[in-house]
């Protein structure tokens, strides 16, 4: 058969038509070639939805990276992230008079995140209030000696009056946070000297700032 396809055109047209058809075949599957040589040959539509589909995960995977971890995100101003002990005792002395709640959390705790939305919507609603949170695992020593030992856990504060009460609490339980605020989120007017925060002692400024309230009360 290779030989007989050698033979020249004006042969294989006088030929069998079987063999006619054979060189035909023969030309058309050489000028394939020759045509896949000079011209890109189009892409397969499956290889070019699978190249999309790759694109679309790729860009989804940088935009998730991009995004901040739950813990990382802040409702507003009155939501501040502790990083240290001297940041949390400072942050309780510029609060002043103002109710300070300070939640305790570690970013592999499920129950920390499944309530983390709440208590965001919550300092939202109440800009009067600070609130402080400290990552356990960054605080471990504070942590300690503030008697932590479960999580989600929180601590309320307000001026001379110090600690005013602690707790465990999850979202199931949330309304604990909201009946604790009802109690200590009120008007008054603390005088005498400021009271320890565990064993942690307190910043000057903080001491300072309560010396002048008690001062200007008494005049």
């Amino acid at each position: 058969m290779a030989e007989l396809l050698r033979l020249p055109c004006h042969l294989i047209r006088h030929s069998s038509p079987l063999l006619h058809s054979t060189c035909s075949f023969q030309l058309c599957l050489r000028s394939k070639r020759y045509s896949s040589d000079s011209v890109a040959a189009p892409v397969p539509l499956f290889f070019s939805h699978t190249k999309r589909l790759l694109s679309s995960k790729v860009h989804a995977t940088i935009a998730e990276t991009d995004q901040p971890k739950w813990w990382e995100k802040n409702a507003g101003p009155n939501m501040i992230d502790i990083h240290s002990t001297e940041e949390f005792l400072r942050a309780l002395g510029e609060a002043g008079e103002k109710l300070v709640i300070v939640e305790f959390y570690g970013t592999w705790c499920a129950s920390c995140r499944a309530l983390f939305p709440k208590l965001c919507k919550t300092a939202g609603e109440h800009p009067e209030i600070l609130f402080l949170k400290v990552n356990f695992d960054e605080n471990k020593p504070m942590c300690k000696s503030l008697n932590v030992k479960v999580l989600p856990y929180f601590h309320f504060y307000r001026g001379a009056d110090g600690k005013l009460e602690s707790f465990s609490c999850s979202l199931a339980k949330f309304q604990k946070i909201k009946d604790a605020i009802a109690t200590h989120n009120t008007d008054r007017c603390s005088i005498g000297p400021p009271e320890g925060i565990g064993d942690l002692n307190l910043p000057e400024t903080f001491t300072a700032a309560k010396e002048k309230t008690v001062d200007s009360s008494s005049r």
